[in-house]
């Protein structure tokens, strides 16, 4: 078996096959362990349930004869006992030992590491904390005791799905992060890497696939029971038997989300949120407006789903006052808008006449929406500095009102392409218009120039900005002739992954 070399010198174990993917954080979480230097080293890694976290930090001490211990809801005495049995069956002794406090485990695990370096998994932490809010300030008392960090070569990982708890510990606040060498955060595959991991290499099929199930390594396995479409022609029938199938885990992954995040009390306008920002609610007042509740309400709302990872927030391209919300979770805007209108129908009907219904919701808003965000993600992860003309720290939506017509709808790009000095400030590279199911023409072009003229009137500097057109059905003639007079960027399917 071949094997990587840390600057410690200790072979770095090879990634395990069945690990799809996560080169990077195998290689972090790999140097992590290896690390040589005769001191206790802290680590924590953090991400939503389903991303994979688990696989990779059981894999990781299965590779190198580490512990792995998961904690659950429970009381501090059952973990404690937990804790002692699972201990036990790793170290062989005659019996598990009976700790009084969290002093004496953490002790103990931390003495695994007295003679090489080895990984302790502590998964799932903010469970005892929950149990044990000291807990903390007993790790820290442990690594602290002696001057220069404690002696030894334990490599302690804490993990966590909760993104609020695990934010509050490890926060630059906490005494805990000054401890800790390692902060990895395990997050869903980019669109390409799930569309290898569906094995769907239509790009039009992995738009459609990554805008129900998103880059969540568990779907495909455990939840659609490894059942992927067989090409584009397939896709509604691998939706009706895999997602909308009551028999399948994914019927009611959405709701589990929520209710695995969110308090009951706030669960049903969460859920009304959701549908309001995956319809189309971009901003705070529009969801309150949408909802018919108060600001207030619907803040606390937004700031809870934001905390959980399941919405997110930016600026909008041209007006930085302006924050635009949008579902973290494309399973979540699936449901939220295609699904749950029709929820009581798929329970008296069955899956083919509903999503015929739902489909074309789906298309016209839920992949319409997608592929601007796969179009934003492609700009900043996948487009070089010689797509743009210098490299992208940036893509985000905009919107100006349209001076022409004063009282009418407001301007839009969806891809706006910054570069240097971030979305507020930074170098405007590119102002472009993703259409997932609309053949663009020369037509299109010309609104991004007249954008350009009003971005011009307002003082933004458009000299080197390169006006791009996104398309999931192809361009005209006349623009590809455009394109080849250096006059627009054209952004097709196989170009977004990497097939051109």
């Amino acid at each position: 078996m071949g094997v990587a070399v840390s600057s410690s010198d200790i072979p770095l174990p090879d990634k395990p096959q069945k690990i799809f993917d996560r080169e990077a954080e195998w290689q972090a979480l790999a140097e992590f362990a290896c690390d040589s230097r005769a001191e206790a080293r802290l680590g924590v890694v953090s991400g939503r349930l389903r991303q994979g976290k688990t696989y990779l930090l059981e894999a990781l001490t299965g590779a190198l004869g580490g512990f792995y211990f998961g904690a659950q809801q429970g009381t501090e005495t059952e973990s404690l006992s937990r804790l002692a049995d699972e201990l036990a069956r790793h170290t062989n002794p005659s019996s598990p030992r009976h700790w009084h406090d969290w002093e004496d485990a953490v002790a103990d695990l931390l003495a695994l590491g007295d003679r090489r370096p080895v990984p302790i998994v502590v998964d799932e932490f903010p469970d005892l904390v929950r149990q044990s809010p000291s807990l903390p300030s007993v790790l820290h008392s442990a690594f602290r005791r002696h001057d220069g960090g404690r002696p030894g070569k334990a490599r302690l990982l804490l993990g966590g799905s909760s993104l609020p708890l695990m934010h509050r510990l490890f926060s630059t606040a906490s005494p805990l992060r000054e401890l800790s060498d390692l902060h990895l955060t395990v997050g869903p595959l980019d669109f390409r890497q799930a569309a290898r991991f569906w094995e769907a290499d239509d790009p039009g099929l992995a738009v459609l696939v990554h805008a129900v199930v998103g880059g969540t390594i568990a779907y495909r396995r455990d939840y659609a029971g490894d059942d992927v479409p067989a090409g584009r022609d397939d896709f509604d029938a691998w939706v009706c038997r895999a997602v909308l199938n009551p028999g399948r885990p994914l019927f009611r992954e959405p709701y589990h989300l929520i209710q695995e995040e969110i308090d009951h009390k706030d669960r049903p306008l969460c859920h009304s949120a959701l549908s309001a920002v995956a319809s189309g609610c971009s901003t705070q007042g529009q969801v309150a407006d949408c909802l018919g509740a108060p600001l207030t309400d619907t803040a606390r709302c937004i700031a809870l789903l934001r905390e959980n990872g399941l919405l997110q927030s930016e600026e909008d391209a041209f007006r930085p006052n302006l924050i635009r919300l949008r579902v973290a979770e494309p399973l979540l805007a699936f449901e939220h808008v295609a699904v749950r209108p029709l929820r009581s129908a798929l329970e008296q009907r069955d899956a083919v006449s509903v999503w015929k219904q739902a489909r074309p919701v789906f298309d016209s808003v839920v992949a319409r929406s997608h592929f601007a965000r796969i179009c934003r993600d492609w700009a900043v992860r996948f487009a070089g500095p010689d797509v743009f003309g210098a490299r992208p720290t940036s893509a985000t939506h905009g919107s100006l009102p349209d001076p022409a017509f004063p009282h009418g709808a407001d301007m839009a790009a969806d891809v706006v392409v910054r570069g240097h000095g971030g979305a507020r400030n930074g170098t405007l590279l590119s102002v472009g218009l993703a259409r997932w199911d609309e053949f663009m023409d020369l037509d299109q072009l010309q609104r991004l120039r007249h954008l350009l003229d009003v971005l011009a009137d307002r003082g933004e500097d458009v000299t080197h900005t390169r006006p791009a057109c996104y398309s999931g059905t192809g361009f005209s003639p006349a623009l590809r002739a455009a394109e080849a007079r250096g006059q627009v960027i054209l952004v097709d399917l196989d170009r977004l992954y990497g097939h051109a």
